[in-house]
């Protein structure tokens, strides 16, 4: 059980992760019951904190933007300084942070005082960055499509594909994942009626969210997988699976997960599914891996590519 300003806390702090929560529901995260919660908000109102409630059975509460950022109470000053950070961290400069800058930055402009938002915005517009060597994406399309996530809001937005062509898309958005070179989105495309993975340097302009929906099962338990799958073999051509002679956690290190997913198979091997656009790179590009292999599922004709170019290196040595 929490005390009672402990308590208080971590109300604050589940009112800031999603816009709207039944009080029941906040009573069981609390270990609580409801009347408590119900005095708890009341006491985060004379505090001066703007919690709205909605009445009825399926009534609950919702944290409004005020004059105070909690639970850190941050001046003017140090908000701004802390929402310019965030914005520079999810734009991906800062290695390894990036997912967690942009929940926090959703959550910190959620309760952002109107007076600061133009000072954050100029200081934005006005910083100029080095490139970090890939695509980049802009920190208020990250957090509009988090926002939509957290509040399972459709959402609709421009998205061009590899050969840049550009069409409108309309998608219930599930979760954002980041590869550590790239932003994606997994979402269900409404007018495809299926799942897809969208790459978020592609979509253009700031996404419009519009109606909320009933959250669907996901396509997959472990998401960052599937999108390894999703990027790394599906859009090539010719798709193969390797069974490699090192384990899952070894392997990962070596392999982005943009190019090939990895499976554990056992703590010494582990399985590899990759695509690509032509057969003639696959043989050097596993030579390089530097582990023994072999090939469970291959397109016609990669065999004989590894059998000429084994040839080769071996004569080569005489």
């Amino acid at each position: 059980m929490y005390g009672t300003s402990e308590r208080l806390l971590r109300l604050l702090s589940l009112l800031q992760a999603r816009r709207d929560w039944p009080g029941a529901d906040l009573a069981s995260r609390l270990e609580v019951d409801v009347r408590t919660i119900r005095r708890d908000v009341e006491r985060l109102r004379s505090l001066g904190y703007p919690v709205h409630a909605t009445p009825g059975v399926a009534g609950g509460y919702r944290l409004g933007a005020g004059a105070a950022l909690p639970p850190l109470l941050l001046d003017d000053d140090e908000a701004v300084a802390v929402a310019v950070g965030l914005r520079t961290a999810a734009s991906g400069t800062v290695s390894g942070i990036e997912e967690t800058s942009v929940r926090a930055l959703a959550k910190l402009e959620q309760v952002l005082p109107a007076r600061l938002r133009p000072r954050v915005g100029a200081l934005h517009a006005a910083t100029v960055s080095l490139p970090v060597g890939g695509p980049t994406v802009d920190a208020s399309v990250l957090t509009t499509i988090a926002a939509a996530c957290r509040d399972h809001e459709r959402l609709r937005f421009g998205y061009g594909d590899r050969a840049g062509t550009e069409t409108e898309r309309s998608v219930e958005p599930l979760r954002l994942v980041h590869t550590g070179r790239r932003w994606y989105l997994v979402a269900f495309d409404l007018d495809r009626a299926g799942w897809r993975t969208f790459r978020v340097d592609r979509v253009t302009g700031v996404p419009a969210p519009s109606f909320r929906f009933t959250p669907r099962d996901p396509p997959a338990d472990d998401l960052a997988a599937y999108v390894s799958r999703q990027i790394s073999s599906a859009p090539y051509p010719h798709q193969l699976v390797l069974r490699v002679a090192a384990s899952a956690s070894v392997l990962s290190a070596r392999i982005p997960p943009t190019v090939g997913a990895v499976e554990p198979i056992d703590e010494h091997s582990c399985r590899v599914r990759i695509g690509a656009n032509t057969l003639d790179t696959v043989p050097y590009h596993l030579a390089q891996w530097g582990y023994d292999f072999v090939v469970e599922e291959a397109p016609p004709g990669l065999v004989e590519r590894l059998r000429e170019v084994a040839e080769r290196f071996a004569r080569a040595v005489g």
